[in-house]
């Protein structure tokens, strides 16, 4: 096992917000709620209680968060589709269903009458219930029996719904009093299930409820905003909003009237509007393309009231937001005026400002319009009325510039108003509440945020409470109580303005940070600082005069002070030095005057210090307002810090400090008690008065041992009177020399001072030592100037041989003394004898290395002594082996080291080294250098990964050439770094990276000497790649085979696994530091000490390596696994998408629990069972082993609590020699469990078995086990030869294949060269790509002449607008679901109802509602589900097989819309491609016209078996162009029919023409141009044709004899003859036997094989057996050619479709997500049915009706030989669909056979993409609809559906009596009146009599 330690990098992920968040802040109280998500909370004024509602859950708080009531509200059942109540025997898709909350409102009280909680929900179809505020568990009122009236909110829960409640007069009715009305106005989002004539806006009654009316109907006298399409206009809901006398909502949605992108609008209303004639709506601008509005505040700005808005910018032209957001700020006067301008334009200019351009208009589909009514019209109809026109939206949109923008999307707002300012926060999807301050000129400034809930969404319901100072905040589950400033935490102003908090300014005189209102005197100058005003500043002592002083002296101190506020009388000011007592302050504008503190009372000077810094601090009572600081220096202090030069330091200190010589005194004042003072050299001439000694007048070196007299200069000492003896002082290693000093002064009053002589003799270990020298006086130091210091020197130290001690410089005077008493370096006057003139000859100790290359170009180190006194006394004077080696500046050391580079010797040779210095005799080494040619023999291994991390051996002789440092080995350029020690003959390096694969020259370098390792290259290879390890868990006891599978394995050396791991007690630490380090987004990734544990692996093949997973110890925890492949590093996440997991080992029992030394007793014949736990967490049955003895003990049974194994029949032997029993042992990798010893239970006390019942009994048995063995032995026979026939058939396949290689490659240059002018047209306008509209009557319609697309309403004129209003009326029914579904499975329970009007209804269901895609959509799932249903009952793989039932069809059709894009995007051009190579190569060979077989295809049963002659030639066809006529060369064979020659002609010149805008051939006659012969029309029947017998043969080029390159033209036909090609829908079919002509057959290749005479069953027969014969090989191999050219065309088409490197279209992922959900509610967990429901749903349902059918897509045309091809191709798509295994055998199809190797390919794609696709995030719910909202948008403006709603009238009209049973024996048909509309309808369409 390795173990290693690595220190990685520490990565810091950083979330890039303005300012870094802090964590979620513990201190902020906060309330775990159930309920996820949690949608809306309520804040009740009056009594600050809060009430929270969310999915099933109901709370109600206190203002503090303390939970005072709780209600569940679900699940029940329920179901969208099904009005309340509820009966599970009515409704089947009634489930058990979550209960969004979708409404929360306040309803005050009147009077006497206390107030309630309205809670609205998603359950029965949003109705809503009225509870008690002060205790939500009691309910006020609830409906058990909801009417239609009552559905109030959305029943899905993603569709929005706001509300408000307003109370308004009421008029007189029904015998009431006039009074008191309280309405609530909702919006809700449009829903595709359930009632869907609920319009965007309603008003619902809540009091008074006066019988009959009911609490929260929707009532005809109160008014709702009409819309013409419900889920055109789905507006989705932010908020609702009453405000003076009007009601505001606002919502996004799509703009229905200009460009169809989403917009956020505000509505507005009067509350007193009944009817909704004052309604008006304006979108709202967020500049910068913010249109999404996700939440909404009405809030006060600049004391006006706003709206402040969060918008988001939506994501394309989709409702998706996205993560870039902003808040806009709309002044409520702004958007009135904007309403108001919108109602004039519209009541009184027709909707068009005064320029003329539209400024208003009508919107919702309604049939009102812009009127030009009197100009007063608004000011006397200010809420509109009856004659005005409603509803109106503006052209021109509120803008408003964005006050901040985030990139992070924001969910909710909430505004404050503080001191007149005006501060929004704001939440975002993150969790993080942003603080923003809003400026007058709505600009604004994000100040701070705080992480409330780290990555949950803040709701949109932001609320302040009712004292402004907390803010509550709604997250997924959580609601928390946050405060909006944290000024009281600021200590101190510094630190309070810094927080730039608009909140908090620094209270001068309190002493604290606060709000404004909370400081006494904040209106007051100075005595408030806001943080927020960047020119504040906290009050500062700008200056002290004096700033520093002696502590010896007490002044007066004038502080200058800045933004010092006013006090007030008699307040005052104190002053406080350091700790000392507050002294009364005098206080002059900006100046405050203090007295310095009495010296006594000042503190002692720091020691190593002179002076100290007190704070001087201004207090205020006990606030201190502001603080200075005041230096008291200590002159006496200076002078001690510098004993040396005490004058000198004195006066030169930046203090004002005097000397006073006579009394060694520094003292800040200007006189000395002896009168002689030395000033300050800020006053006077300073340290040039200074007595000192100044220098020395004798050499400053002196040689130990040597009596020697040191003489001093000094000046101004005559200030010093009286008699005093001088001594000199010398300092050595803190001993000190005195020495008398005699005086002697000269002219210029320097004194000389002349110390006595003294042998210095102290033992340096350098040549020179640095001594201080001084005077003393007396008892009095002479001061010395800085730096005045004898330089001792001893010449033996460190100079050990002659050339050292002469190197000396000359100053010195060292020499080398021969005779002293030994030869040593002394001061030339201590040498007793004379002196060395010259040194001795070198000596040489060692030479390094011994050896190097022949070459030369390596170092040679010479050590020794005597080498030269300088590095010129070596040069040209150094041998090696006898040739000159150079010596190197650098690395010259005086005397003891030379290094030199050693020169070529051109041949082995060895000998001393030689170094001659001078005159002497050259030194000699006792080493013998050696010049060697190192030879490089092979190396292992010859091939590794281009990352590197290969171990090289190269072996060779001689390696040890030279230093190590000297060998270097490349591979190519890069490196191969040397690991190891280098033997004579082996040498280890590790490859490098490389940028590049192949074979690289290995190369060593000794020195400059390189050598190559011969007729060998080391290849790099591409690294390896993992693609699966499997397992990915283990035990900590390791052990466990990880099989890792990939690619180029075995390029790789050593694979290791490594686990990275951690201590426990480091992970405690680290979680510790990330609560403070980590933010939200923010990662941390510590790695300081990284300890992996590694396990080598072993290499199975090029793709499986085998490893053992490491032993981890329980107190590591696991960090990550990785493979190292060399220096490839595979980290196991990357490979599997999740981490591998080490488990605690498995809990094993003993097999006697009850006595564990006693054995455990067995039975012979059973199995031993094993208990334990945990045993299958990391381990399967086939890895564990079990050992009874010295034999296995077979595993049978494994699962989580028990282990089965069955031990051999007889007692085993022990293993161990001391027990004669064995015992049980378990091995699970790593760990070995010894369960205790097993003893065999004997079975000689069984009583024995009469001799002739044993004889009967084996007898009996061996008959029964012979009969058995025989039967299993046919059976695997059968199954060996099946299998052997397989492989046989598979192997002559690709024999064949091989044989027809060169063919194929031969094939496809020559078509991909013909497809390249093709490639460069596809594409562009080069793809004929069919419109939308002839595309989807194609699909829907296939086979048809005249479809509804294509036709027109055929009506009277007369009864046109009364059909047309009933059909529009059907249309209306149609978008009902609950009538759609009845309708259907009516007309599905009909007899005479057939397969062909199933799929015709369909397809007309799909036309008449193409504008609603959505709703489609839904109705398509709903019937899906009830097709489940059955089928679940029965065999749910036969599910969606065929189209037998409506719903099938229109899935066809759905996918067809879906898709269309697709196809135009991505498969069209590969579609395309294929569809040409397949005509260019059929058209290559010869095609016979009659029966349609081709000599080129892939279809054996269109296949032309006979050979016919033919040849290619080329005809020159006659174009006209304009005006000229220029030729045009066009292939084709002299075996092709004239028809067949127009058009391959017809092709070539209109290649570039989609099919449908060709001319026809049969419109066309083909004349040859042949010089004097004229022009000869020729055609495939004229008086020429040959007749033989009955059968007349077709006319050919090879029949008229056209030579190759003749000239033709196609000119129009005159008259209509000969034979007539069929052309329908861009197919063309064969002449078939039937187009007989004067009793003749006719035939062109080939005659039919079938005589006319024959039966019609026995030709089938024929048929039959003509199929059932074995193809010839040679037919085969055609085949074969054919499949080989084609194939990379049926790649690209399939891989097109199923690739999933690009994300697969929209619908089908929604729809593949929609049937696993069916799967898991149905518990199918069958992974092959859910497989063959996809299957059936879109390869088989779709891409192959468009791979037979290319026409359906492309405008081109299919002949019957190209069908054929397709055919193949299509089924071969098919068979890659299926699950079943794809085998072949001698009698399968042929078509099987072609594509039996590609098939699993192909299936392998299909398992990966349903794999990909299931694997995704789900979730595209909102993507979907939004998809199919803009396919409804873009392609339904060209259908009419009117046409389709009178086909499917037909249908009605045909079960008249049975649809309107069926609806009336329905419960909720009748309360919707379903029955009844559809008569309606009736009466219309047909006047028919119904019972109105």
């Amino acid at each position: 096992m390795v173990a290693s330690s690595i220190l990685p990098s520490v990565l810091l992920i950083l979330n890039l917000l303005p300012h870094p968040s802090r964590p979620a802040d513990a201190s902020v109280p906060r309330v775990m709620l159930d309920g996820s998500p949690l949608s809306h909370l309520l804040l009740n004024p009056g009594t600050g209680l809060l009430y929270v509602g969310g999915v099933d859950h109901l709370y109600q708080l206190t203002s503090d968060l303390e939970v005072v009531s709780h209600v569940k509200t679900g699940p029940h059942l329920d179901s969208p589709d099904c009005l309340p109540p509820i009966v599970a025997q009515d409704c089947h898709s009634a489930a058990s269903t979550h209960n969004h909350n979708k409404l929360l409102l306040l309803e005050e009280g009147q009077g006497a009458e206390p107030g309630c909680l309205i809670v609205c929900g998603s359950l029965f179809q949003g109705i809503c219930e009225k509870r008690s505020l002060s205790n939500i568990s009691q309910l006020v009122y609830r409906t058990s029996n909801p009417v239609d009236t009552q559905y109030v909110a959305a029943n899905d829960p993603r569709v929005s719904t706001v509300g408000v409640v307003i109370t308004t007069k009421r008029k007189q009715e029904g015998g009431v009093a006039a009074g008191t009305l309280r309405l609530m106005l909702v919006g809700r989002g449009y829903t595709s299930k359930g009632p869907g004539d609920i319009p965007p806006i309603t008003t619902r009654r809540l009091f008074p409820v006066i019988s009959p009316r009911r609490a929260f109907s929707q009532e005809e006298d109160l008014g709702k905003l009409v819309v013409g399409s419900y889920s055109e206009y789905n507006n989705h809901f932010v908020k609702a909003i009453a405000h003076g006398n009007h009601v505001y909502f606002l919502f996004s949605r799509r703009d229905m009237w200009h460009k169809k992108e989403y917009r956020t609008y505000a509505s507005r209303l009067c509350a007193s509007d009944r009817s909704f004639y004052s309604y008006v709506e304006v979108p709202l601008m967020c500049n910068g393309g913010y249109n999404l509005a996700q939440g909404a505040w009405l809030g006060s700005h600049s004391r006006e009231p706003a709206l402040f808005v969060v918008m988001a910018a939506g994501q394309a032209s989709t409702p998706v937001a996205t993560s870039r957001s902003a808040l806009c700020v709309y002044g409520m006067t702004e958007l009135d005026a904007m309403i108001r301008r919108a109602q004039e334009v519209c009541y009184s200019q027709g909707g068009r400002g005064s320029g003329g351009q539209e400024e208003a208009y009508i919107e919702y589909a309604v049939s009102s319009k812009c009127l030009k009514l009197p100009k007063d019209s608004l000011s006397e109809y200010p809420c509109g009325g009856e004659h005005t026109p409603n509803p109106i939206a503006s052209s021109l949109p509120l803008q408003a510039t964005p006050t901040i923008t985030l990139p992070t999307q924001l969910t909710a707002v909430t505004a404050a108003t503080e001191a007149g300012h005006t501060m929004a926060f704001l939440g975002d999807r993150e969790g993080r509440l942003h603080k923003v301050l809003v400026r007058p000129d709505r600009s604004g400034d994000l100040y701070g945020h705080i992480l409330v809930d780290d990555g949950s969404s803040i709701n949109a319901d932001l609320l302040l409470d009712e004292s402004q100072q907390h803010i509550y905040v709604l997250t997924n589950s959580r609601l928390s109580k946050v405060p909006v400033s944290s000024c009281e935490t600021q200590t101190d102003c510094p630190s309070c303005l810094a927080v730039r908090d608009p909140y908090c300014g620094w209270c001068v005189l309190e002493g604290r940070c606060s709000r404004k209102h909370q400081c006494q005197r904040h209106l007051q100058i100075n005595h408030w600082l806001w943080s927020f005003e960047p020119t504040n500043q906290c009050v500062t002592v700008q200056s002290l005069q004096p700033a520093n002083q002696s502590k010896e002296e007490q002044t007066q101190v004038i502080l200058s002070v800045i933004q010092l506020p006013v006090l007030q009388e008699p307040e005052s000011l104190s002053c406080v030095f350091g700790h000392l007592a507050p002294q009364h302050a005098i206080v002059m504008g900006t100046s405050v005057t203090c007295q310095s503190p009495a010296p006594a009372l000042l503190p002692a000077t720091p020691t190593g210090t002179d002076h100290m810094v007190l704070p001087v601090s201004l207090m205020f009572g006990h606030v201190t307002i502001t603080t200075g600081k005041m230096t008291f220096y200590d002159c006496d202090a200076v002078t001690r810090l510098n004993q040396s030069s005490q004058c000198l330091s004195c006066v030169s200190s930046v203090w004002r400090c005097n000397w006073c010589p006579l009394d060694q005194l520094c003292s800040h004042n200007h006189s000395c008690p002896n009168q002689h003072i030395v000033l300050n050299q800020k006053d006077a001439s300073g340290p040039t008065s200074c007595p000192i000694i100044f220098s020395l007048k004798s050499p400053a070196l002196v040689p130990m041992g040597l009596s020697t007299s040191v003489v001093l200069e000094g000046r101004n000492l005559d200030v010093y009177t009286g008699e005093a003896q001088y001594v000199c002082v010398v300092e050595i290693e803190g001993m000190h020399f005195n020495l008398t000093a005699a005086m002697e002064k000269t002219a210029d009053n320097t004194l000389i001072f002349t110390c006595s002589n003294h042998q210095f003799q102290f033992a340096i270990n350098q040549l020179q030592y640095s001594a201080p020298v001084y005077l003393w006086r007396g008892q009095r130091r002479i001061d010395a100037s800085p730096g005045l210091r004898l330089q001792l020197y001893d010449c033996s130290a460190g100079q050990s041989d002659c050339s050292q001690c002469r190197a000396v410089p000359e100053e010195y005077g060292c020499v080398w003394c021969p005779e002293n008493p030994a030869p040593s370096c002394v001061y030339r006057l201590s040498c007793s004898s004379v002196p060395a003139d010259t040194c001795p000859p070198p000596q040489i100790t060692k030479v390094l290395p011994v050896s190097g290359p022949l070459e030369g170009g390596i170092l040679v180190t010479i050590i020794g002594s005597n080498l030269g006194m300088r590095f010129q006394d070596v040069v040209g004077r150094v041998t090696v082996a006898g040739v000159e080696c150079v010596p190197q500046l650098e690395g010259y050391q005086i005397s003891t080291r030379v290094v030199c580079e050693l020169q070529p010797s051109g041949k082995q040779r060895e000998g001393p080294v030689f170094v001659t210095v001078g005159t002497t005799p050259p030194g000699r080494s006792t080493q013998i250098f050696t010049y060697q040619d190192p030879q490089l023999l092979d190396l292992v291994p010859v091939k590794g990964p281009v990352s590197g991390g290969t171990r090289l051996t190269i072996r060779g002789r001689q390696l040890v050439t030279g230093q190590t440092s000297d060998l270097s080995a490349f591979l190519g350029p890069q490196s191969c770094y040397i690991v190891g020690e280098v033997t004579d003959t082996r040498l280890v390096c590790q490859t490098g990276t490389s940028n590049q694969t192949g074979g690289v020259p290995v190369r060593v370098l000794f020195g400059k000497a390189e050598r190559t390792v011969p007729n060998v290259n080391f290849r790099y290879l591409d690294d390896p790649v993992i693609t699966d390890a499997t397992p990915a868990e283990s035990f900590y006891a390791g052990g466990r085979v990880i099989v890792v599978t990939g690619s180029n394995l075995d390029v790789v050396q050593q694979p290791v696994i490594s686990v990275w791991v951690e201590p426990l007690e480091i992970q405690r630490v680290k979680r510790k530091r990330r609560l403070t380090l980590l933010t939200a987004k923010q990662q941390l990734v510590f790695n300081s000490t990284m300890t992996t544990v590694s396990e080598r692996c072993s290499v199975v093949s090029a793709n499986q390596i085998s490893c053992l997973t490491p032993a981890v110890t329980p107190e590591l925890k696991v960090k990550g696994v990785w493979f190292q492949l060399d220096n490839v590093r595979v980290h196991y996440e990357s490979i599997k998408g999740k981490r591998f997991m080490y488990y605690p080992n498995p809990q094993f029992f003993l097999l006697n629990r009850d006595a564990p030394d006693a054995p455990y007793r067995f039975k012979p014949g059973g199995v031993i069972a094993v208990e334990g736990q945990d045993l299958t967490r990391a381990m399967t049955r086939k890895e564990v082993q079990a050992r009874l003895g010295k034999q296995p003990c077979e595993v049978q049974t494994l699962d989580s609590t028990h282990l089965y194994c069955q031990p051999p029949e007889v007692q085993p032997i022990s293993e161990d020699d001391g027990s004669k029993l064995p015992s049980l042992k378990v091995f699970m990798g790593n760990l070995q469990v010894n369960l205790g010893l097993v003893q065999y239970d004997s079975d000689l006390l069984l009583p024995p078995v009469p001799l002739a019942a044993q004889i009967s009994l084996g007898t009996g048995a061996a008959v029964i086990i012979l009969s058995v063995l025989v039967v299993i032995l046919i059976y695997r026979r059968k199954s060996k030869q099946a299998l052997r026939d397989y492989k046989k058939v598979l192997l002559q396949l690709e024999t064949l294949e091989i044989n027809v290689g060169d063919q194929c490659r031969k094939e496809f240059t020559d078509l991909m060269t013909e497809m390249m002018d093709l490639s460069s047209d596809v594409g562009g306008p080069g793809l004929p790509l069919l419109d939308y509209k002839t595309y989807t009557e194609r699909v829907f319609f296939p086979g048809q002449q005249m479809a509804p697309l294509s036709r027109q309403l055929d009506l009277p004129e007369s009864r046109r607008p009364t059909v047309e209003q009933g059909l529009q009326q059907l249309n209306t029914l149609l978008n009902n679901r609950l009538f759609l579904t009845r309708f259907i499975h009516t007309l599905e329970a009909q007899q005479g109802f057939s397969q062909r009007d199933r799929g015709y209804v369909a397809s007309l269901l799909t036309l008449a509602l193409h504008d609603k895609l959505e709703y489609f959509t839904e109705v398509m799932k709903t019937l899906l589900q009830d097709l489940v249903q059955q089928y679940v009952a029965k065999n749910p793989k036969l599910m969606l097989r065929r189209t037998e039932t409506v719903v099938e069809k229109m899935l066809t059709n759905w996918m067809s819309i879906c898709l269309y894009s697709f196809l135009k995007d991505v498969a069209g051009e590969p579609l395309y491609m294929l569809y040409r190579a397949i005509k260019y190569q059929v058209d290559k060979g010869p095609v016979d016209a009659v029966t349609g077989k081709a000599k080129r295809t892939l279809n054996d049963s269109h296949l032309l078996r006979d050979d016919i002659d033919y040849s290619a030639m080329t005809l020159t066809v006659l174009v006209k162009n304009g005006v000229e006529i220029q030729p045009c060369p066009v292939k084709v064979l002299d075996t092709d029919t004239i028809t067949q020659v127009k058009d391959k002609i017809l092709d070539q010149v209109y290649r570039s023409a989609p099919f449908s805008q060709r001319p026809a051939a049969d419109s066309l006659d083909l004349e040859w141009r042949s010089g004097q012969a004229g022009h000869l029309t020729l055609s495939d029947d004229d008086v020429t044709a040959v007749i033989q017998g009955r059968w007349k043969r077709l006319n050919t080029l090879q029949h008229y004899k056209v030579p190759d390159g003749a000239t033709v033209a196609l000119i129009p036909r005159s008259q209509s003859s000969g034979i007539h090609q069929v052309f329908q829908m861009g197919e063309k079919t064969p002449m078939l036997e039937g187009d007989e002509e004067e009793g003749l057959r006719l035939w062109h290749l080939v005659k039919s094989s079938e005589d006319p005479e024959i039966p019609k069953h026995r030709k089938s027969s024929m048929r039959e057996r003509e199929r059932a014969k074995a193809i010839p090989e040679i037919y085969l191999t055609r085949l074969l050619s054919m499949k080989g050219t084609l194939q990379k065309f049926v790649d690209d088409v399939f891989v097109s479709i199923l690739s999933t490197k690009r994300p697969p279209p929209i619908a089908v992922r929604f729809f593949f997500d929609f049937l696993d959900d069916m799967a898991e509610k149905h518990g199918i967990d069958d992974p092959e049915t859910v497989h063959i429901w996809k299957t059936n749903s879109l390869p088989l349902r779709f891409w192959v009706n468009i791979l037979k059918n290319p026409q359906f897509v492309l405008d081109v045309q299919v002949t019957d030989s190209i069908d054929a091809v397709l055919s193949v191709i299509a089924q071969t798509f098919i068979d890659s669909c299926t699950t079943s295994e794809h085998k072949v055998g001698r009698d399968s199809p042929v078509n099987k056979l072609l594509y039996a190797r590609e098939i699993p390919r192909y299936k392998q794609l299909v398992e990966r993409y349903y794999s990909d696709i299931h694997s995704a995030a789900s979730g595209c719910y909102q993507e979907m609809n939004s998809t199919l909202t803009e396919l409804s948008g873009s392609f339904a403006s060209g259908i009419n559906n009117l046409v389709a709603l009178h086909e499917l009238y037909k249908y009605i009209n045909k079960y008249y009596d049975q649809i309107i049973m069926s609806l009336e024996e329905d419960m909720y048909c009748q309360k919707m009146q379903l029955a009844y509309r559809l008569q309606q309808v009736a009466a219309l369409v047909e006047n028919k009599v119904t019972d109105l």
